[in-house]
């Protein structure tokens, strides 16, 4: 049953890297949180965007290719009103769109330095 839900959770990553890459997300980074105490998902996402348009699109953009390809719809969100910060929670998977003085104020990377983190090219191959 673990596996199933780790190979799930891997595969949800990837479905929202690489919307996110399709709208020229910036430093695009997973946070695997498996291996911390009392973690509440298995993996963070965090990205950026340059305007609330753009934040807007990418969070947009990963909801509809994770219903498309997985069929998952998120089970919470929050911030879509001013698009400074818009979480995405997939349960096991939570996305967070950030614009880029909102994710340096709040360091997520930084907060969770405990985590395994993997970056991502700007832009798709």
């Amino acid at each position: 049953m673990t596996d199933n839900r780790k190979l799930e959770a891997e595969k949800l990553v990837k479905i929202i890297v690489d919307s996110l890459q399709e709208k020229k997300a910036k430093d695009v980074v997973s946070m695997n949180m498996k291996n911390i105490p009392n973690a509440i998902t298995d993996y963070f996402i965090v990205c950026h965007g340059t305007s609330t348009t753009q934040v807007e699109a990418i969070a947009d953009a990963a909801i509809e290719r994770m219903r498309d390809e997985a069929g998952e719809k998120p089970w919470h969100t929050e911030g879509r009103e001013n698009a400074e910060w818009i979480l995405i929670d997939y349960v096991n998977v939570v996305l967070h769109v950030f614009q880029e003085s909102v994710r340096k104020f709040y360091q997520l990377e930084e907060l969770w330095a405990d985590a395994d983190l993997e970056t991502y090219d700007d832009e798709q191959d």
